[in-house]
């Protein structure tokens, strides 16, 4: 055998090998008990990204990463100089939350309820979670025991959402209340549709949705009308919409629904690609709020974004971190962030955004940075055209 040959050989072993290994991690994914498939591999691909055995593989509380909350912490006040939305039906949601997303500490339960304890003890507000997440149950344990250290159920404001493969109006209807259940809350503040569609295969729908052979639109637009009852059945107190683009928005308001768009949660910073900056600048024009995520440049692309210059000038003349000059940009901007950390030095750094003011120059110097060529070199996930 030539040495080509034997090479061919050795790659088809290994690409059979690949396969094999697929094969068994999918099947692991779809028959787990633990939660949504994308759920469990987003759980454990984080954690290992980072070096780190995942709970998925080795269990809760297994995991390091967040202190214990000291049991004499009393709660803190709120921030002095908070800053709300106003959404539809009368409530205020703060402009600075907690995300629970996306970092090894979001994925294992006992660093969730301490971080989400640390969080409301330290004078935050809003929590920021998802069915995805697979830490409802863990955020409900945090808000429970922040209840009994003397923190209001009705200051909290909890928003959550609700994954594309489980869009259609029964399964909507049924599973929206487990959520309530698992997060120990008679009602959630704000349930968010989590995307338009699947984002790396949109053609994958819900088995309903495929049961009933509805396009992406039709899918959509049952789970909304789902949705909009769950909202007057009190359940829900505010509905809205995550990763949509404009087109998206104008189909559900076409509906012209009792309930409003209240939210929609999209990836914004100073490097917003066009497609981006239009959809907040309709939500704005439309009175629809934005939550920003991804507001420090996004787990990949964070460091990049603390090594700008302009941003490293700005920090060093208002004395404040990077971090911190971005959460203030997106805030002055009218978007709300939900920054993710488990450490609570870092939480108090990000709710001291609230102190602070940017100037009009500097805020322009910010937001031209979308024009630097560093700007296309930054990673975007748009939303499904479908």
């Amino acid at each position: 055998m030539t040495i080509f040959g034997r090479i061919i050989r050795i790659l088809g072993g290994l690409v059979s090998v690949a396969v094999i290994f697929l094969a068994i991690t999918i099947g692991w994914l779809i028959q787990s008990k633990q939660g949504p498939a994308e759920g469990i591999f987003f759980a454990t691909i984080f954690p290992l990204l980072s070096f780190k055995l995942p709970a998925t593989i080795i269990g809760h509380g297994r995991m390091s990463g967040v202190e214990p909350v000291p049991e004499k912490l009393m709660p803190h006040e709120r921030p002095e100089h908070e800053m709300f939305l106003d959404l539809p039906f009368g409530q205020r949601m703060p402009m600075n939350g907690l995300g629970m997303c996306c970092r090894p500490t979001a994925y294992d339960d006992e660093l969730v309820k301490r971080t989400t304890l640390w969080y409301l003890m330290l004078g935050g507000r809003l929590i920021d979670t998802a069915h995805i997440y697979l830490n409802h149950k863990a955020v409900g344990h945090g808000i429970q025991e922040a209840q009994e250290r003397g923190i209001a159920r009705e200051e909290i404001f909890v928003t959550s959402k609700h994954w594309p493969r489980m869009f259609g109006y029964e399964t909507t209807k049924q599973l929206v209340p487990t959520f309530l259940k698992e997060l120990g809350v008679d009602y959630i503040d704000l349930l968010l549709m989590h995307a338009p569609a699947g984002m790396l295969m949109p053609s994958i729908k819900s088995s309903e949705c495929s049961e009933k052979k509805l396009s992406n639109k039709q899918c959509r637009e049952e789970t909304w009308r789902a949705l909009d009852e769950l909202r007057q059945q009190g359940l829900l107190r505010n509905i809205g919409v995550s990763n949509f683009g404009k087109h998206h928005l104008q189909e559900l308001q076409e509906m012209k629904l009792p309930s409003p768009i209240a939210v929609n949660q999209i990836t914004y910073n100073p490097w917003a690609p066009d497609y981006q900056v239009e959809t907040f600048e309709y939500c704005q024009e439309q009175n629809i709020a934005v939550t920003a995520y991804a507001s420090l440049g996004g787990f990949l692309q964070k460091s990049k974004a603390e090594s700008t210059v302009v941003l490293s000038e700005l920090s060093e003349s208002y004395n404040k971190t990077v971090a911190q000059i971005m959460l203030r940009w997106a805030i002055q901007k009218g978007a709300a962030v939900i920054p993710g950390t488990g450490n609570p030095k870092h939480m108090r750094e990000n709710l001291a955004a609230y102190e602070f003011e940017i100037s009009e120059d500097d805020m322009k110097r910010i937001a031209e940075l979308r024009n630097d060529e560093e700007a296309k070199k930054y990673f975007y996930m748009e939303p499904p055209k479908e």
